[in-house]
């Protein structure tokens, strides 16, 4: 515990620090290297959508004998072929199909065949049907409330940091977050379905929570500093991030362990997938969240101000001024 103390203390005072703003290269590298794989994963292979999302008819076999799925999948094709019939185990016990819209008697016959098929009575096997208008309505609604949230991202940061950087420093940041996230998901083979989405939100809040505190510190080295700092702008920033670092890393410890084990019971023991679906989408998003912060937003707000005439003055005079103590010395 002391040695921990002290590493923590040693990073707010300077003292041992890490290059998140001194290797901004290196990290851009990486940051654009994992966009770009997140970003191809749907091509190698495809995202899947929610019933919600796409429309369509879905069936749950309730307590079946047998959980095998090539059964549900020919009961199926034997009524409507070519059905493209995706069957999912849910809660441990039951079957759950879902495939393309059906009209009311195909669905009275697909029932039929299935509880055939597993043997159990006819009220067993319930049915349910997603119209494709309301397909999308939610999939409108999920973009305006992804738009409307990076919207009022951009306008509050703006006003609470009195720069536009910091917000499109902030934004892009989010946008990192998201893309990572998704491309995870994806390559997962999880679907994305309003639980999914509600966690992609949750996911950005915490970052965007993450990053504030961040800048906030950002925000007090730098101005605080002022004209007689011996650091330059990108070194106080660098300082902001590792006096930062400590509370990052437990932040998202302490978020991630039980959203981990959320992800892990309702996956694995109660097969859950709302629990899935919005756990997982949380649990890797906290993850690539802190890691967007220290070496992406922080380090892109460095760049974005470093240019500006008043700051290149004040980092030429403090290089000055250490090369000249440096002679002296």
């Amino acid at each position: 515990m002391a040695s921990m103390n002290e590493f923590g203390n040693n990073l707010y005072t300077g003292k041992t620090s890490f290059p998140f703003v001194a290797k901004r290269r290196l990290w851009f590298i990486i940051a654009i290297a994992l966009v770009l794989a997140s970003a191809l994963v749907p091509l190698l292979r495809p995202v899947q959508f929610s019933i919600e999302f796409t429309g369509g008819s879905q069936f749950t076999v309730v307590g079946p004998k047998s959980t095998d799925q090539s059964i549900a999948a020919g009961a199926v094709e034997s009524v409507v072929p070519n059905a493209a019939a995706k069957v999912a185990i849910v809660n441990g016990t039951d079957v759950r199909v879902q495939t393309s819209q059906m009209t009311p008697e195909q669905t009275q016959a697909v029932a039929a065949a299935l509880a055939e098929a597993y043997d159990v009575p006819a009220d067993e096997v319930t049915s349910s049907f997603i119209g494709p208008v309301w397909g999308e309505n939610v999939t409108r609604q999920s973009l305006w409330g992804l738009a409307i949230f990076l919207a009022l991202t951009f306008l509050i940061l703006a006003i609470y940091f009195r720069t536009w950087k910091m917000s499109v420093a902030a934004i892009l940041g989010l946008l990192d977050v998201l893309i990572i996230t998704i491309g995870v998901y994806a390559l997962a083979g999880f679907e994305i379905s309003p639980a999914a989405v509600i966690g992609f939100l949750t996911i950005l809040a915490y970052s965007l929570y993450d990053t504030t505190v961040v800048f906030d510190k950002v925000r007090e080295n730098t101005t605080e500093d002022g004209e007689n700092s011996a650091r330059t702008f990108g070194e106080s920033v660098n300082l902001a991030v590792n006096q930062t670092l400590v509370r990052s890393i437990n932040t998202s410890i302490v978020a991630a362990l039980p959203v981990g084990a959320i992800l892990f019971i309702g996956s694995f023991w109660l097969g859950a997938e709302t629990l899935t679906d919005i756990s997982l989408s949380i649990f890797v998003g906290i993850l690539v969240a802190t890691y967007s912060t220290l070496f992406v937003a922080a380090p892109l707000y460095s760049l974005f101000r470093e240019r500006e005439p008043q700051i290149v003055e004040r980092d030429r005079r403090v290089l000055e001024l250490r090369e000249r103590a440096t002679v002296d010395s």
